[in-house]
């Protein structure tokens, strides 16, 4: 996958989210300031930020779930005022969102059903995407006899087989072990790099965003503003070996987590987070 590729499948531009007082007595809480960035086609960028950063309120306002207070939000050039078509999302909490009563199969075809796919390609689709995961034998399994990691790939797979133009990730790998959280982010990048959909990828985990991105976006503390942007520039071949013991990656480690914690000492404010 290149960066030099120009063309800006997702313009983020002075994103601002507010929510409102819930009571008279309490105050409007301002969750984003001011976000600008954007985001070329085919590209797999992670995003990073202190906890309460509006890490997922920045992705929900991404992905048409909730209205910005203002700025401007477009997906290849359109401007995004729902759920678009176009996009996946994975979440964290896998469980909730599998049919435990529907099969792995019925389930990854689901959205395919819902927009009015015929059968034969929607068959074909969720083949390709269970094999693209490694479950091509469990089509026929259902969620609750399959374990985190296994869950979590169906969850991908659904996500795959729908063939978006870009793939929004929240925290997916938190609640599983270290090793399937390994194995789990090798199967990001080769997804990534076989069907070339673009990635907008959210983790807490440092080490996690310098191993998968190409871009790490750091959130300042909120309300929030884009403290850094950093290029990942190790070899586009990774495996969690030698990439995480490659001094390069060590240094990226060490200048994102400085990063980090020098936002939770800044106020969101962009000319305190640039002179800090």
């Amino acid at each position: 996958m290149s960066l030099e590729n120009p063309t800006p499948v997702l313009l983020v531009d002075g994103l601002r989210k507010i929510y409102p007082a819930p009571t008279p007595q309490a105050e409007a809480v301002e969750a984003i300031r001011n976000l600008t960035f954007s985001i070329p086609q085919g590209q797999l960028v992670c995003i990073v930020g202190p906890s309460g950063a509006g890490k997922t309120t920045l992705l929900k306002c991404i992905a048409g779930l909730l209205p910005p207070t203002s700025g401007t939000l477009e997906l290849e050039g359109k401007p995004i005022t729902g759920p678009p078509r176009t996009m996946a999302v994975v979440f964290q909490e896998y469980g909730r969102s599998l049919y435990p009563w529907m099969s792995v199969q019925a389930n990854v075809e689901l959205p395919l059903k819902t927009a009015g796919m015929g059968k034969a390609e929607r068959r074909q689709r969720t083949a390709e995407a269970l094999d693209a995961v490694g479950l091509g034998d469990a089509g026929d399994k259902y969620p609750w006899q399959l374990s985190g990691g296994m869950q979590q790939r169906v969850a991908i797979a659904r996500a795959v087989a729908y063939r978006p133009q870009i793939l929004l990730m929240d925290e997916p790998f938190a609640a599983v072990d270290a090793q399937t959280r390994a194995d789990l982010e090798d199967l990001v990048r080769k997804i990534w790099k076989e069907l070339g959909v673009t990635v907008l990828f959210v983790t807490h985990d440092i080490d996690e965003s310098v191993y998968l991105g190409q871009r790490v976006i750091v959130l300042s503390n909120r309300p929030t503003v884009v403290q850094d942007d950093v290029a990942i520039d190790l070899l586009d071949e990774r495996d969690q070996l030698t990439t995480r013991s490659d001094p390069r990656f060590v240094e990226l480690r060490h200048h994102i987590y400085g990063e980090i914690q020098r936002a939770k000492g800044n106020t969101g404010d962009a000319e305190q987070a640039k002179t800090a």
